[in-house]
């Protein structure tokens, strides 16, 4: 009796009703992922996959669908302990009459480490398994994104004034030059520079900056045009906007990330596209501060690589990117009357792609393709409330009843149905209740 062909051994086989690789960009029905040692090795047919391999690990999920993990490219992690400061101010009140001060007084290397990890354990159930970081205490942060499992990118905070973490731009230079050297080998911490705004930073700082980028390899995240009333002082100060200003600095290029960018004018972005710089938009904490809406449509259009982050927890006031990204297609059409602004696929590649693209990982994640690191997500799509069902993506950016339930980082099992793998969230809450009643006594 001839027996069948032997099965391939590999670690970990999921099937799902659909799955939306990025690359190809469309949505594959009855498909499967092959995972070994971390890596892609396969996205086939259900029916082919059950024929070729044996799996140590093997999830059928059914009415789910699996895309790549998500990639948030902006956050103040720590500030999840600064969760509703400061409530329906503008910007510029909110920062100097309830961030500033509760900054100066409470910022500390153990809050930063506990609201880094409470923040890092809301991103992960939401889907996030990579995210780039600008807060002080950066090595905090690093080590609470290692202890948790995600990647992230952090943009140290390079400022001109004293801050809880340096007394001026030099010594936050000299702290980033130590961090480098601590993870330039590191597979899963990239260190970047992170200059904090064009009005808080000086040309002398930003021309050093742009050499030590050059010189190290190092990319750099920067507020850019969050509102207009900040182009209106840079040119009353300066006779020019701040875009301007960075590109006659040598700032603009494909290692430079432009946060928030509100405030453009069609040279802007045309700008942005000449020098293959990246934009993020934060759209939830724009609409709560009231700073305008991003011109997305435009930037895609322009050929902008478009990413999108979260902010930080005080003006979002959440660390949800899949919420993040229905706000940003939904105000892509309403912002610009075009009901083709930001397709179901263009959302979807523009919180996973383009984000790794941003941090030059993009041949190592932001799409399902073989031979990339196993990050994914799987949103159950199984709510009665989604059918009838025809186009799953339009179910995860048009509703709220999309949930994610399973999170693989490297293949690995991070977070299932609202909870991070290995995580007591009930006594880290217990933790993070306890000090914010020390913040604000204090």
């Amino acid at each position: 009796m001839s027996r069948g062909p032997r099965l391939k051994s590999v670690d970990l086989q999921i099937d799902a009703r659909w799955i939306a690789p990025v690359v190809p960009a469309k949505v594959l029905e009855h498909h499967s992922l092959i995972v070994d040692k971390g890596r892609i090795i396969d996205l086939c047919p259900t029916a082919r996959a059950r024929l070729q391999y044996q799996a140590k690990q093997h999830h059928q999920l059914g009415e789910s669908i699996v895309t790549p993990g998500f990639i948030n490219l902006h956050n103040h992690a720590a500030m999840t302990l600064m969760r509703g400061v400061g409530s329906d101010l503008p910007l510029q009140q909110w920062l100097e009459d309830a961030i500033w001060p509760m900054e100066n007084a409470q910022v500390s290397y153990e809050m930063v480490s506990l609201g880094a990890r409470w923040s890092i354990a809301e991103m992960l159930t939401g889907g996030t398994t990579t995210f780039s970081d600008m807060y002080f205490y950066p090595d905090a942060v690093a080590e609470a994104a290692l202890e948790m499992g995600l990647r992230c990118q952090l943009a140290t905070p390079i400022i001109d004034f004293p801050t809880a973490w340096a007394t001026d731009a030099a010594d936050g230079i000299s702290k980033t030059l130590a961090l480098h050297d601590q993870y330039k080998h590191h597979s899963r911490v990239t260190i970047a520079l992170g200059p904090h705004a064009p009005y808080t930073v000086s040309d002398e700082t930003f021309t050093k900056l742009r050499t030590l980028a050059d010189q190290l390899n190092l990319r750099i995240q920067c507020h850019v045009q969050e509102t207009q009333s900040e182009v209106d002082d840079a040119i009353k100060a300066g006779g020019e906007r701040p875009l301007q200003r960075l590109h006659r600095l040598g700032l603009l290029g494909p290692d430079f990330q432009a946060v928030h960018v509100v405030a453009l004018n069609d040279d802007d972005i045309a700008l942005l596209a000449e020098t293959n710089s990246t934009a993020v938009t934060c759209p939830d904490s724009n609409l709560k501060l009231a700073s305008g809406l991003a011109r997305t449509r435009d930037l895609l259009a322009a050929g902008v690589n478009l990413c999108i982050g979260t902010d930080g927890a005080a003006s979002n006031n959440d660390q949800d990117l899949l919420s993040e990204a229905r706000n940003a297609t939904l105000l892509a059409k309403g912002g610009s009357g075009d009901a083709t602004a930001m397709t179901l696929q263009q959302t979807l590649q523009v919180m996973t792609l383009n984000g790794a693209r941003a941090l030059g990982l993009d041949d190592e994640i932001g799409s399902l393709e073989i031979g990339k690191a196993a990050d994914m997500v799987a949103i159950n799509l199984s709510d009665p409330f989604l059918k009838p069902l025809t186009d799953p993506l339009a179910a995860v950016f048009y509703t709220a009843r999309a949930c994610v339930d399973q999170v693989w980082i490297d293949g690995r099992l991070k977070a299932e149905q609202g909870r991070p793998a290995g995580v007591d969230v009930n006594a880290l809450a217990r933790d993070v209740q306890r000090m914010r009643k020390t913040m604000e006594k204090s």
